[in-house]
């Protein structure tokens, strides 16, 4: 299988809506237009494509100086456990390797916590720091 890998914020509606719906994200696909907004207002966006099919997408929002945060990462059903979300989480690392926080916020599950700290994140109930959210 050989992947592409693109540096955009445009991505067409119906490959966003079927990425997001695949892995039941379906909150961001009940107003696609505004998760499009979103994608364009965000800092970057690497989307991985098998062909002319969407099947991976990191989005990453902050300033790219001190702070980013990992808003989205998410791979077709189909297309996980490939190595595909670890490329695309290594690319944004290493272009982001001088900025000093690095955040993301998921949901717990034994092997979405393996995952992350394999990619060298510490998750916030171990060490010193704490984590807040406040979700509507």
């Amino acid at each position: 299988m050989e992947l592409t890998y693109k540096n955009s914020k445009t991505i067409d509606s119906e490959q966003l809506k079927n990425l997001y719906n695949d892995v039941g994200w379906t909150a961001y696909t009940k107003d696609i237009e505004l998760l499009q907004q979103a994608l364009l207002q965000s800092l970057e966006v690497v989307s991985a494509w098998d062909d002319h099919n969407l099947v991976g997408l990191i989005r990453i929002v902050g300033d790219g100086l001190t702070i980013i945060y990992i808003q989205d990462i998410l791979v077709l059903n189909e297309y996980q456990n490939k190595g595909i979300a670890s490329q695309l989480i290594q690319d944004v690392m290493s272009r982001y390797e001088s900025v000093r926080q690095k955040v993301l916020l998921t949901e717990e599950a034994p092997d979405v916590r393996h995952f992350y700290e394999k990619q060298g994140f510490q998750s916030c109930d171990k060490g010193d720091l704490v984590s807040f959210a406040k979700l509507n």
